[in-house]
C-alpha cells in the first residue's frame, strides 16, 4: 500500500534530527531512516532507489574531483614544506606591523587553499607559528584568533571540496562556484590581514617584532627564500585554479594534474616516503568513503521525504510568513549558523542545503550566491563556542597555560569579519557574481 502524506514527512525529519543529536552516525542514520520511512511510503521500490543512488554517487563526474584534491591536500600537508613558508614570509613581511600575524595568514591562506582540510592547517599552524608569536611576546588572545580564523579559510578559497559538494547537491557548475568565491575568499583574508595590521597600529605592544626580525636581511635572500617555499606552492594551486577557470580542465582533471603536482613538490623536498604516501592514500580513501555514504545517505532520505510531500510543507510555511528575499536568507543563513555547532559542514551540505533549494528558487536567489554565503556562513561555526572545532584544535597542541576561553575570545572578533563580508556580498552580489558571469556568459 502507497502513501503520500507531508506529516509523516515532517516526522520522518524530527525523527532524523533528534536521533543525530543521540549520537549515532550521520550517514548510516541518514540511510535506515529513508529506508524505514521510503518502506511506508514506495514499498519494496525503496531498496532500487537505494541501490541506484549508490550507482550514481560513484559515477559521478563532478565527486571524482573530492579524492584527487583530499589526496593533494595530504601530500602537501607531508613535504615538510610548512615551516620554509613561514619562515620566507616572515622575512618577506618584517617591515609590516604585526609582521608574524600577517605572515602567519598569509601561510594559512596559501596553505589551506592548497589543502582544504581545517583541521590539518590549524593544528600545523598552531605548533609551527603559535609558539614563535607567542615567544615573540604577542597578545594571546590575537594569536589564537589568527591561526584559529586562517586555518578556516580553505573551506572557502577554491579549491575548496566544500564547493565541489555544494555543485553535486545542487547541480550547480562547479566552476562557476569557483569563480564566484575567488574574490569573496580573498577579501575576507584581506579583511583578516587589515584588522591585524589596524591592531598592531593603534597598539604595538600586542605584536611586538621579534629580535630576528631587526637584522638587516638582503633582498636575495629573501627571494631565494620565496623560490624554495613561496613560488612552487602558489605555482602548483595557480595553475589547477587558471586550469579550471579558464575552461583548459575540468575540476577532475585539474585536482588529477594537482596530485600528481603535490607528489612532485614532496619529492622535491625530499619528502615522499613509502610511509607518508601510504598515509595520504588511507587518510583519502577514508574521508572519501564518509562523503560518498553521506551522498547515499542524503539523496535516499531526501528523495523519501519529498516523495511524503515534506518539502511542500517546509515551503508552504515559509512561503506563509510573507518573508522578503532579504528575510529568507537571514533566516535560512541563522538556520545553517546554528546547524553549525552540533553537524560537520559536510552533513550540511548534503543533507540541509537541499531543503532550501526550492525556497532559494521561490524567492528568484541566484543559487551561485547562496552557494558563497553558505561557505562564508559555515566557516563561523569553526570559530564559534560551544562548538569551535577549530579553537579546540588549536587548544590540543597549545602550551598548557593557554585557556580555551582566551581562544574562543581571540576568534570571536575573526567570525564578525565573516558576518561583514556576507553582509557586502549579499548587498553587492556583483562581488561574487561578477567573475562568473564575465568569464561564462
Amino acid at each position: 500500500m502507497m502513501f503520500t502524506n507531508p506529516e509523516i514527512g515532517i516526522i520522518q525529519l524530527a525523527s532524523f534530527i533528534f536521533i543525530i543529536f543521540l549520537g549515532f552516525p550521520i550517514a548510516f542514520t541518514l540511510i535506515a531512516m529513508g529506508v524505514f520511512f521510503g518502506y511506508y511510503a514506495m514499498g519494496s521500490r525503496i531498496f532500487d532507489l537505494l541501490v541506484t543512488n549508490t550507482y550514481d554517487v560513484m559515477s559521478n563526474d563532478v565527486l571524482t574531483a573530492v579524492p584527487l584534491f583530499l589526496f593533494m591536500g595530504y601530500m602537501v600537508e607531508r613535504s615538510n614544506i610548512l615551516d620554509r613558508l613561514f619562515y620566507s614570509l616572515q622575512m618577506a613581511m618584517r617591515r609590516v606591523p604585526g609582521a608574524l600575524a600577517v605572515a602567519t595568514l598569509i601561510t594559512c591562506a596559501l596553505f589551506a587553499t592548497a589543502t582544504g582540510i581545517v583541521g590539518a592547517v590549524v593544528t600545523l599552524m598552531g605548533l609551527l607559528a603559535f609558539p614563535a608569536m607567542l615567544k615573540a611576546g604577542y597578545n594571546t588572545e590575537l594569536a589564537a584568533g589568527v591561526v584559529c580564523a586562517g586555518g578556516c579559510l580553505g573551506i572557502m578559497i577554491p579549491p575548496s571540496v566544500l564547493l565541489i559538494l555544494y555543485g553535486a547537491t545542487t547541480s550547480v557548475s562547479v566552476v562557476q562556484l569557483y569563480a564566484a568565491a575567488f574574490i569573496p575568499g580573498f577579501l575576507l583574508a584581506g579583511f583578516y590581514v587589515i584588522y591585524v595590521i589596524i591592531r598592531a597600529v593603534i597598539n604595538p605592544s600586542l605584536c611586538p617584532r621579534p629580535p630576528e626580525l631587526e637584522r638587516p636581511i638582503p633582498p636575495g635572500e629573501v627571494f631565494l627564500a620565496l623560490l624554495t617555499s613561496f613560488f612552487p606552492l602558489a605555482v602548483l594551486i595557480l595553475s589547477v585554479l587558471g586550469a579550471i577557470l579558464f575552461g583548459l580542465a575540468t575540476p577532475s582533471e585539474a585536482a588529477a594534474v594537482g596530485a600528481a603536482g603535490a607528489i612532485l613538490i614532496a619529492a622535491g623536498y625530499r619528502s615522499l616516503t613509502f610511509q607518508r604516501l601510504k598515509e595520504a592514500v588511507f587518510l583519502t580513501a577514508r574521508a572519501s568513503a564518509m562523503v560518498c555514504w553521506l551522498f547515499i545517505g542524503s539523496w535516499t532520505f531526501s528523495s523519501v521525504f519529498s516523495y511524503l510531500g515534506g518539502h511542500e510543507v517546509i515551503e508552504y510555511w515559509v512561503l506563509a510568513a510573507n518573508l522578503s528575499a532579504t528575510g529568507f536568507l537571514i533566516v535560512a543563513q541563522a538556520i545553517i549558523f546554528l546547524l553549525g555547532w552540533p553537524l560537520e559542514w559536510t552533513e550540511i551540505i548534503i543533507i540541509f542545503v537541499p531543503i532550501f533549494l526550492p525556497l532559494v528558487k521561490s524567492f528568484q536567489i541566484d543559487p551561485i550566491l547562496f552557494g558563497i554565503l553558505v561557505a562564508l556562513n559555515i566557516q563561523t561555526s569553526f570559530n564559534t563556542p560551544p562548538m569551535a572545532m577549530a579553537a579546540y584544535y588549536l587548544k590540543g597542541v597549545a602550551p598548557p597555560h593557554v585557556r580555551l576561553n582566551q581562544i574562543f575570545a581571540g576568534a570571536l572578533p575573526f567570525v564578525s569579519l565573516v558576518f561583514l563580508t556576507m553582509i557586502l556580498v549579499y548587498n553587492f552580489p556583483g562581488i561574487a557574481l561578477w567573475l562568473p558571469h564575465s568569464l561564462y556568459k
